[in-house]
């Protein structure tokens, strides 16, 4: 379950379908990925080949992240009873 997003365009995408607030090329990748992230209880549950999830260090350790396409990536954290929270959408590179 996703609990929460810090990026509001995805957030609005996720809940309502309107792609204002993300790059249209994104769409189809992007609805996978969140149907995914819904549904996941732990890292291990979106490893999936291609989208290159990883555990981030530094200011962001304790976040995955997962490949959209290019540089631009959807960050977010698990919490300790298995939900998504904090889910962003960014070129972070």
């Amino acid at each position: 379950m996703i609990n929460s997003f810090t990026h509001k365009g995805l957030e609005r995408f996720y809940l309502t379908g309107d792609r204002s607030g993300i790059d249209p090329s994104h769409e189809q990748k992007l609805t996978l990925q969140l149907t995914a992230l819904s549904s996941a209880k732990s890292p291990k549950d979106i490893m999936v080949p291609g989208w290159k999830a990883h555990p981030m260090k530094g200011k962001f350790s304790g976040y995955c992240s997962i490949k959209v396409n290019g540089n631009w990536r959807l960050t977010f954290r698990f919490t300790a009873d298995g939900h998504v929270e904090l889910v962003d959408y960014h070129d972070y590179h």
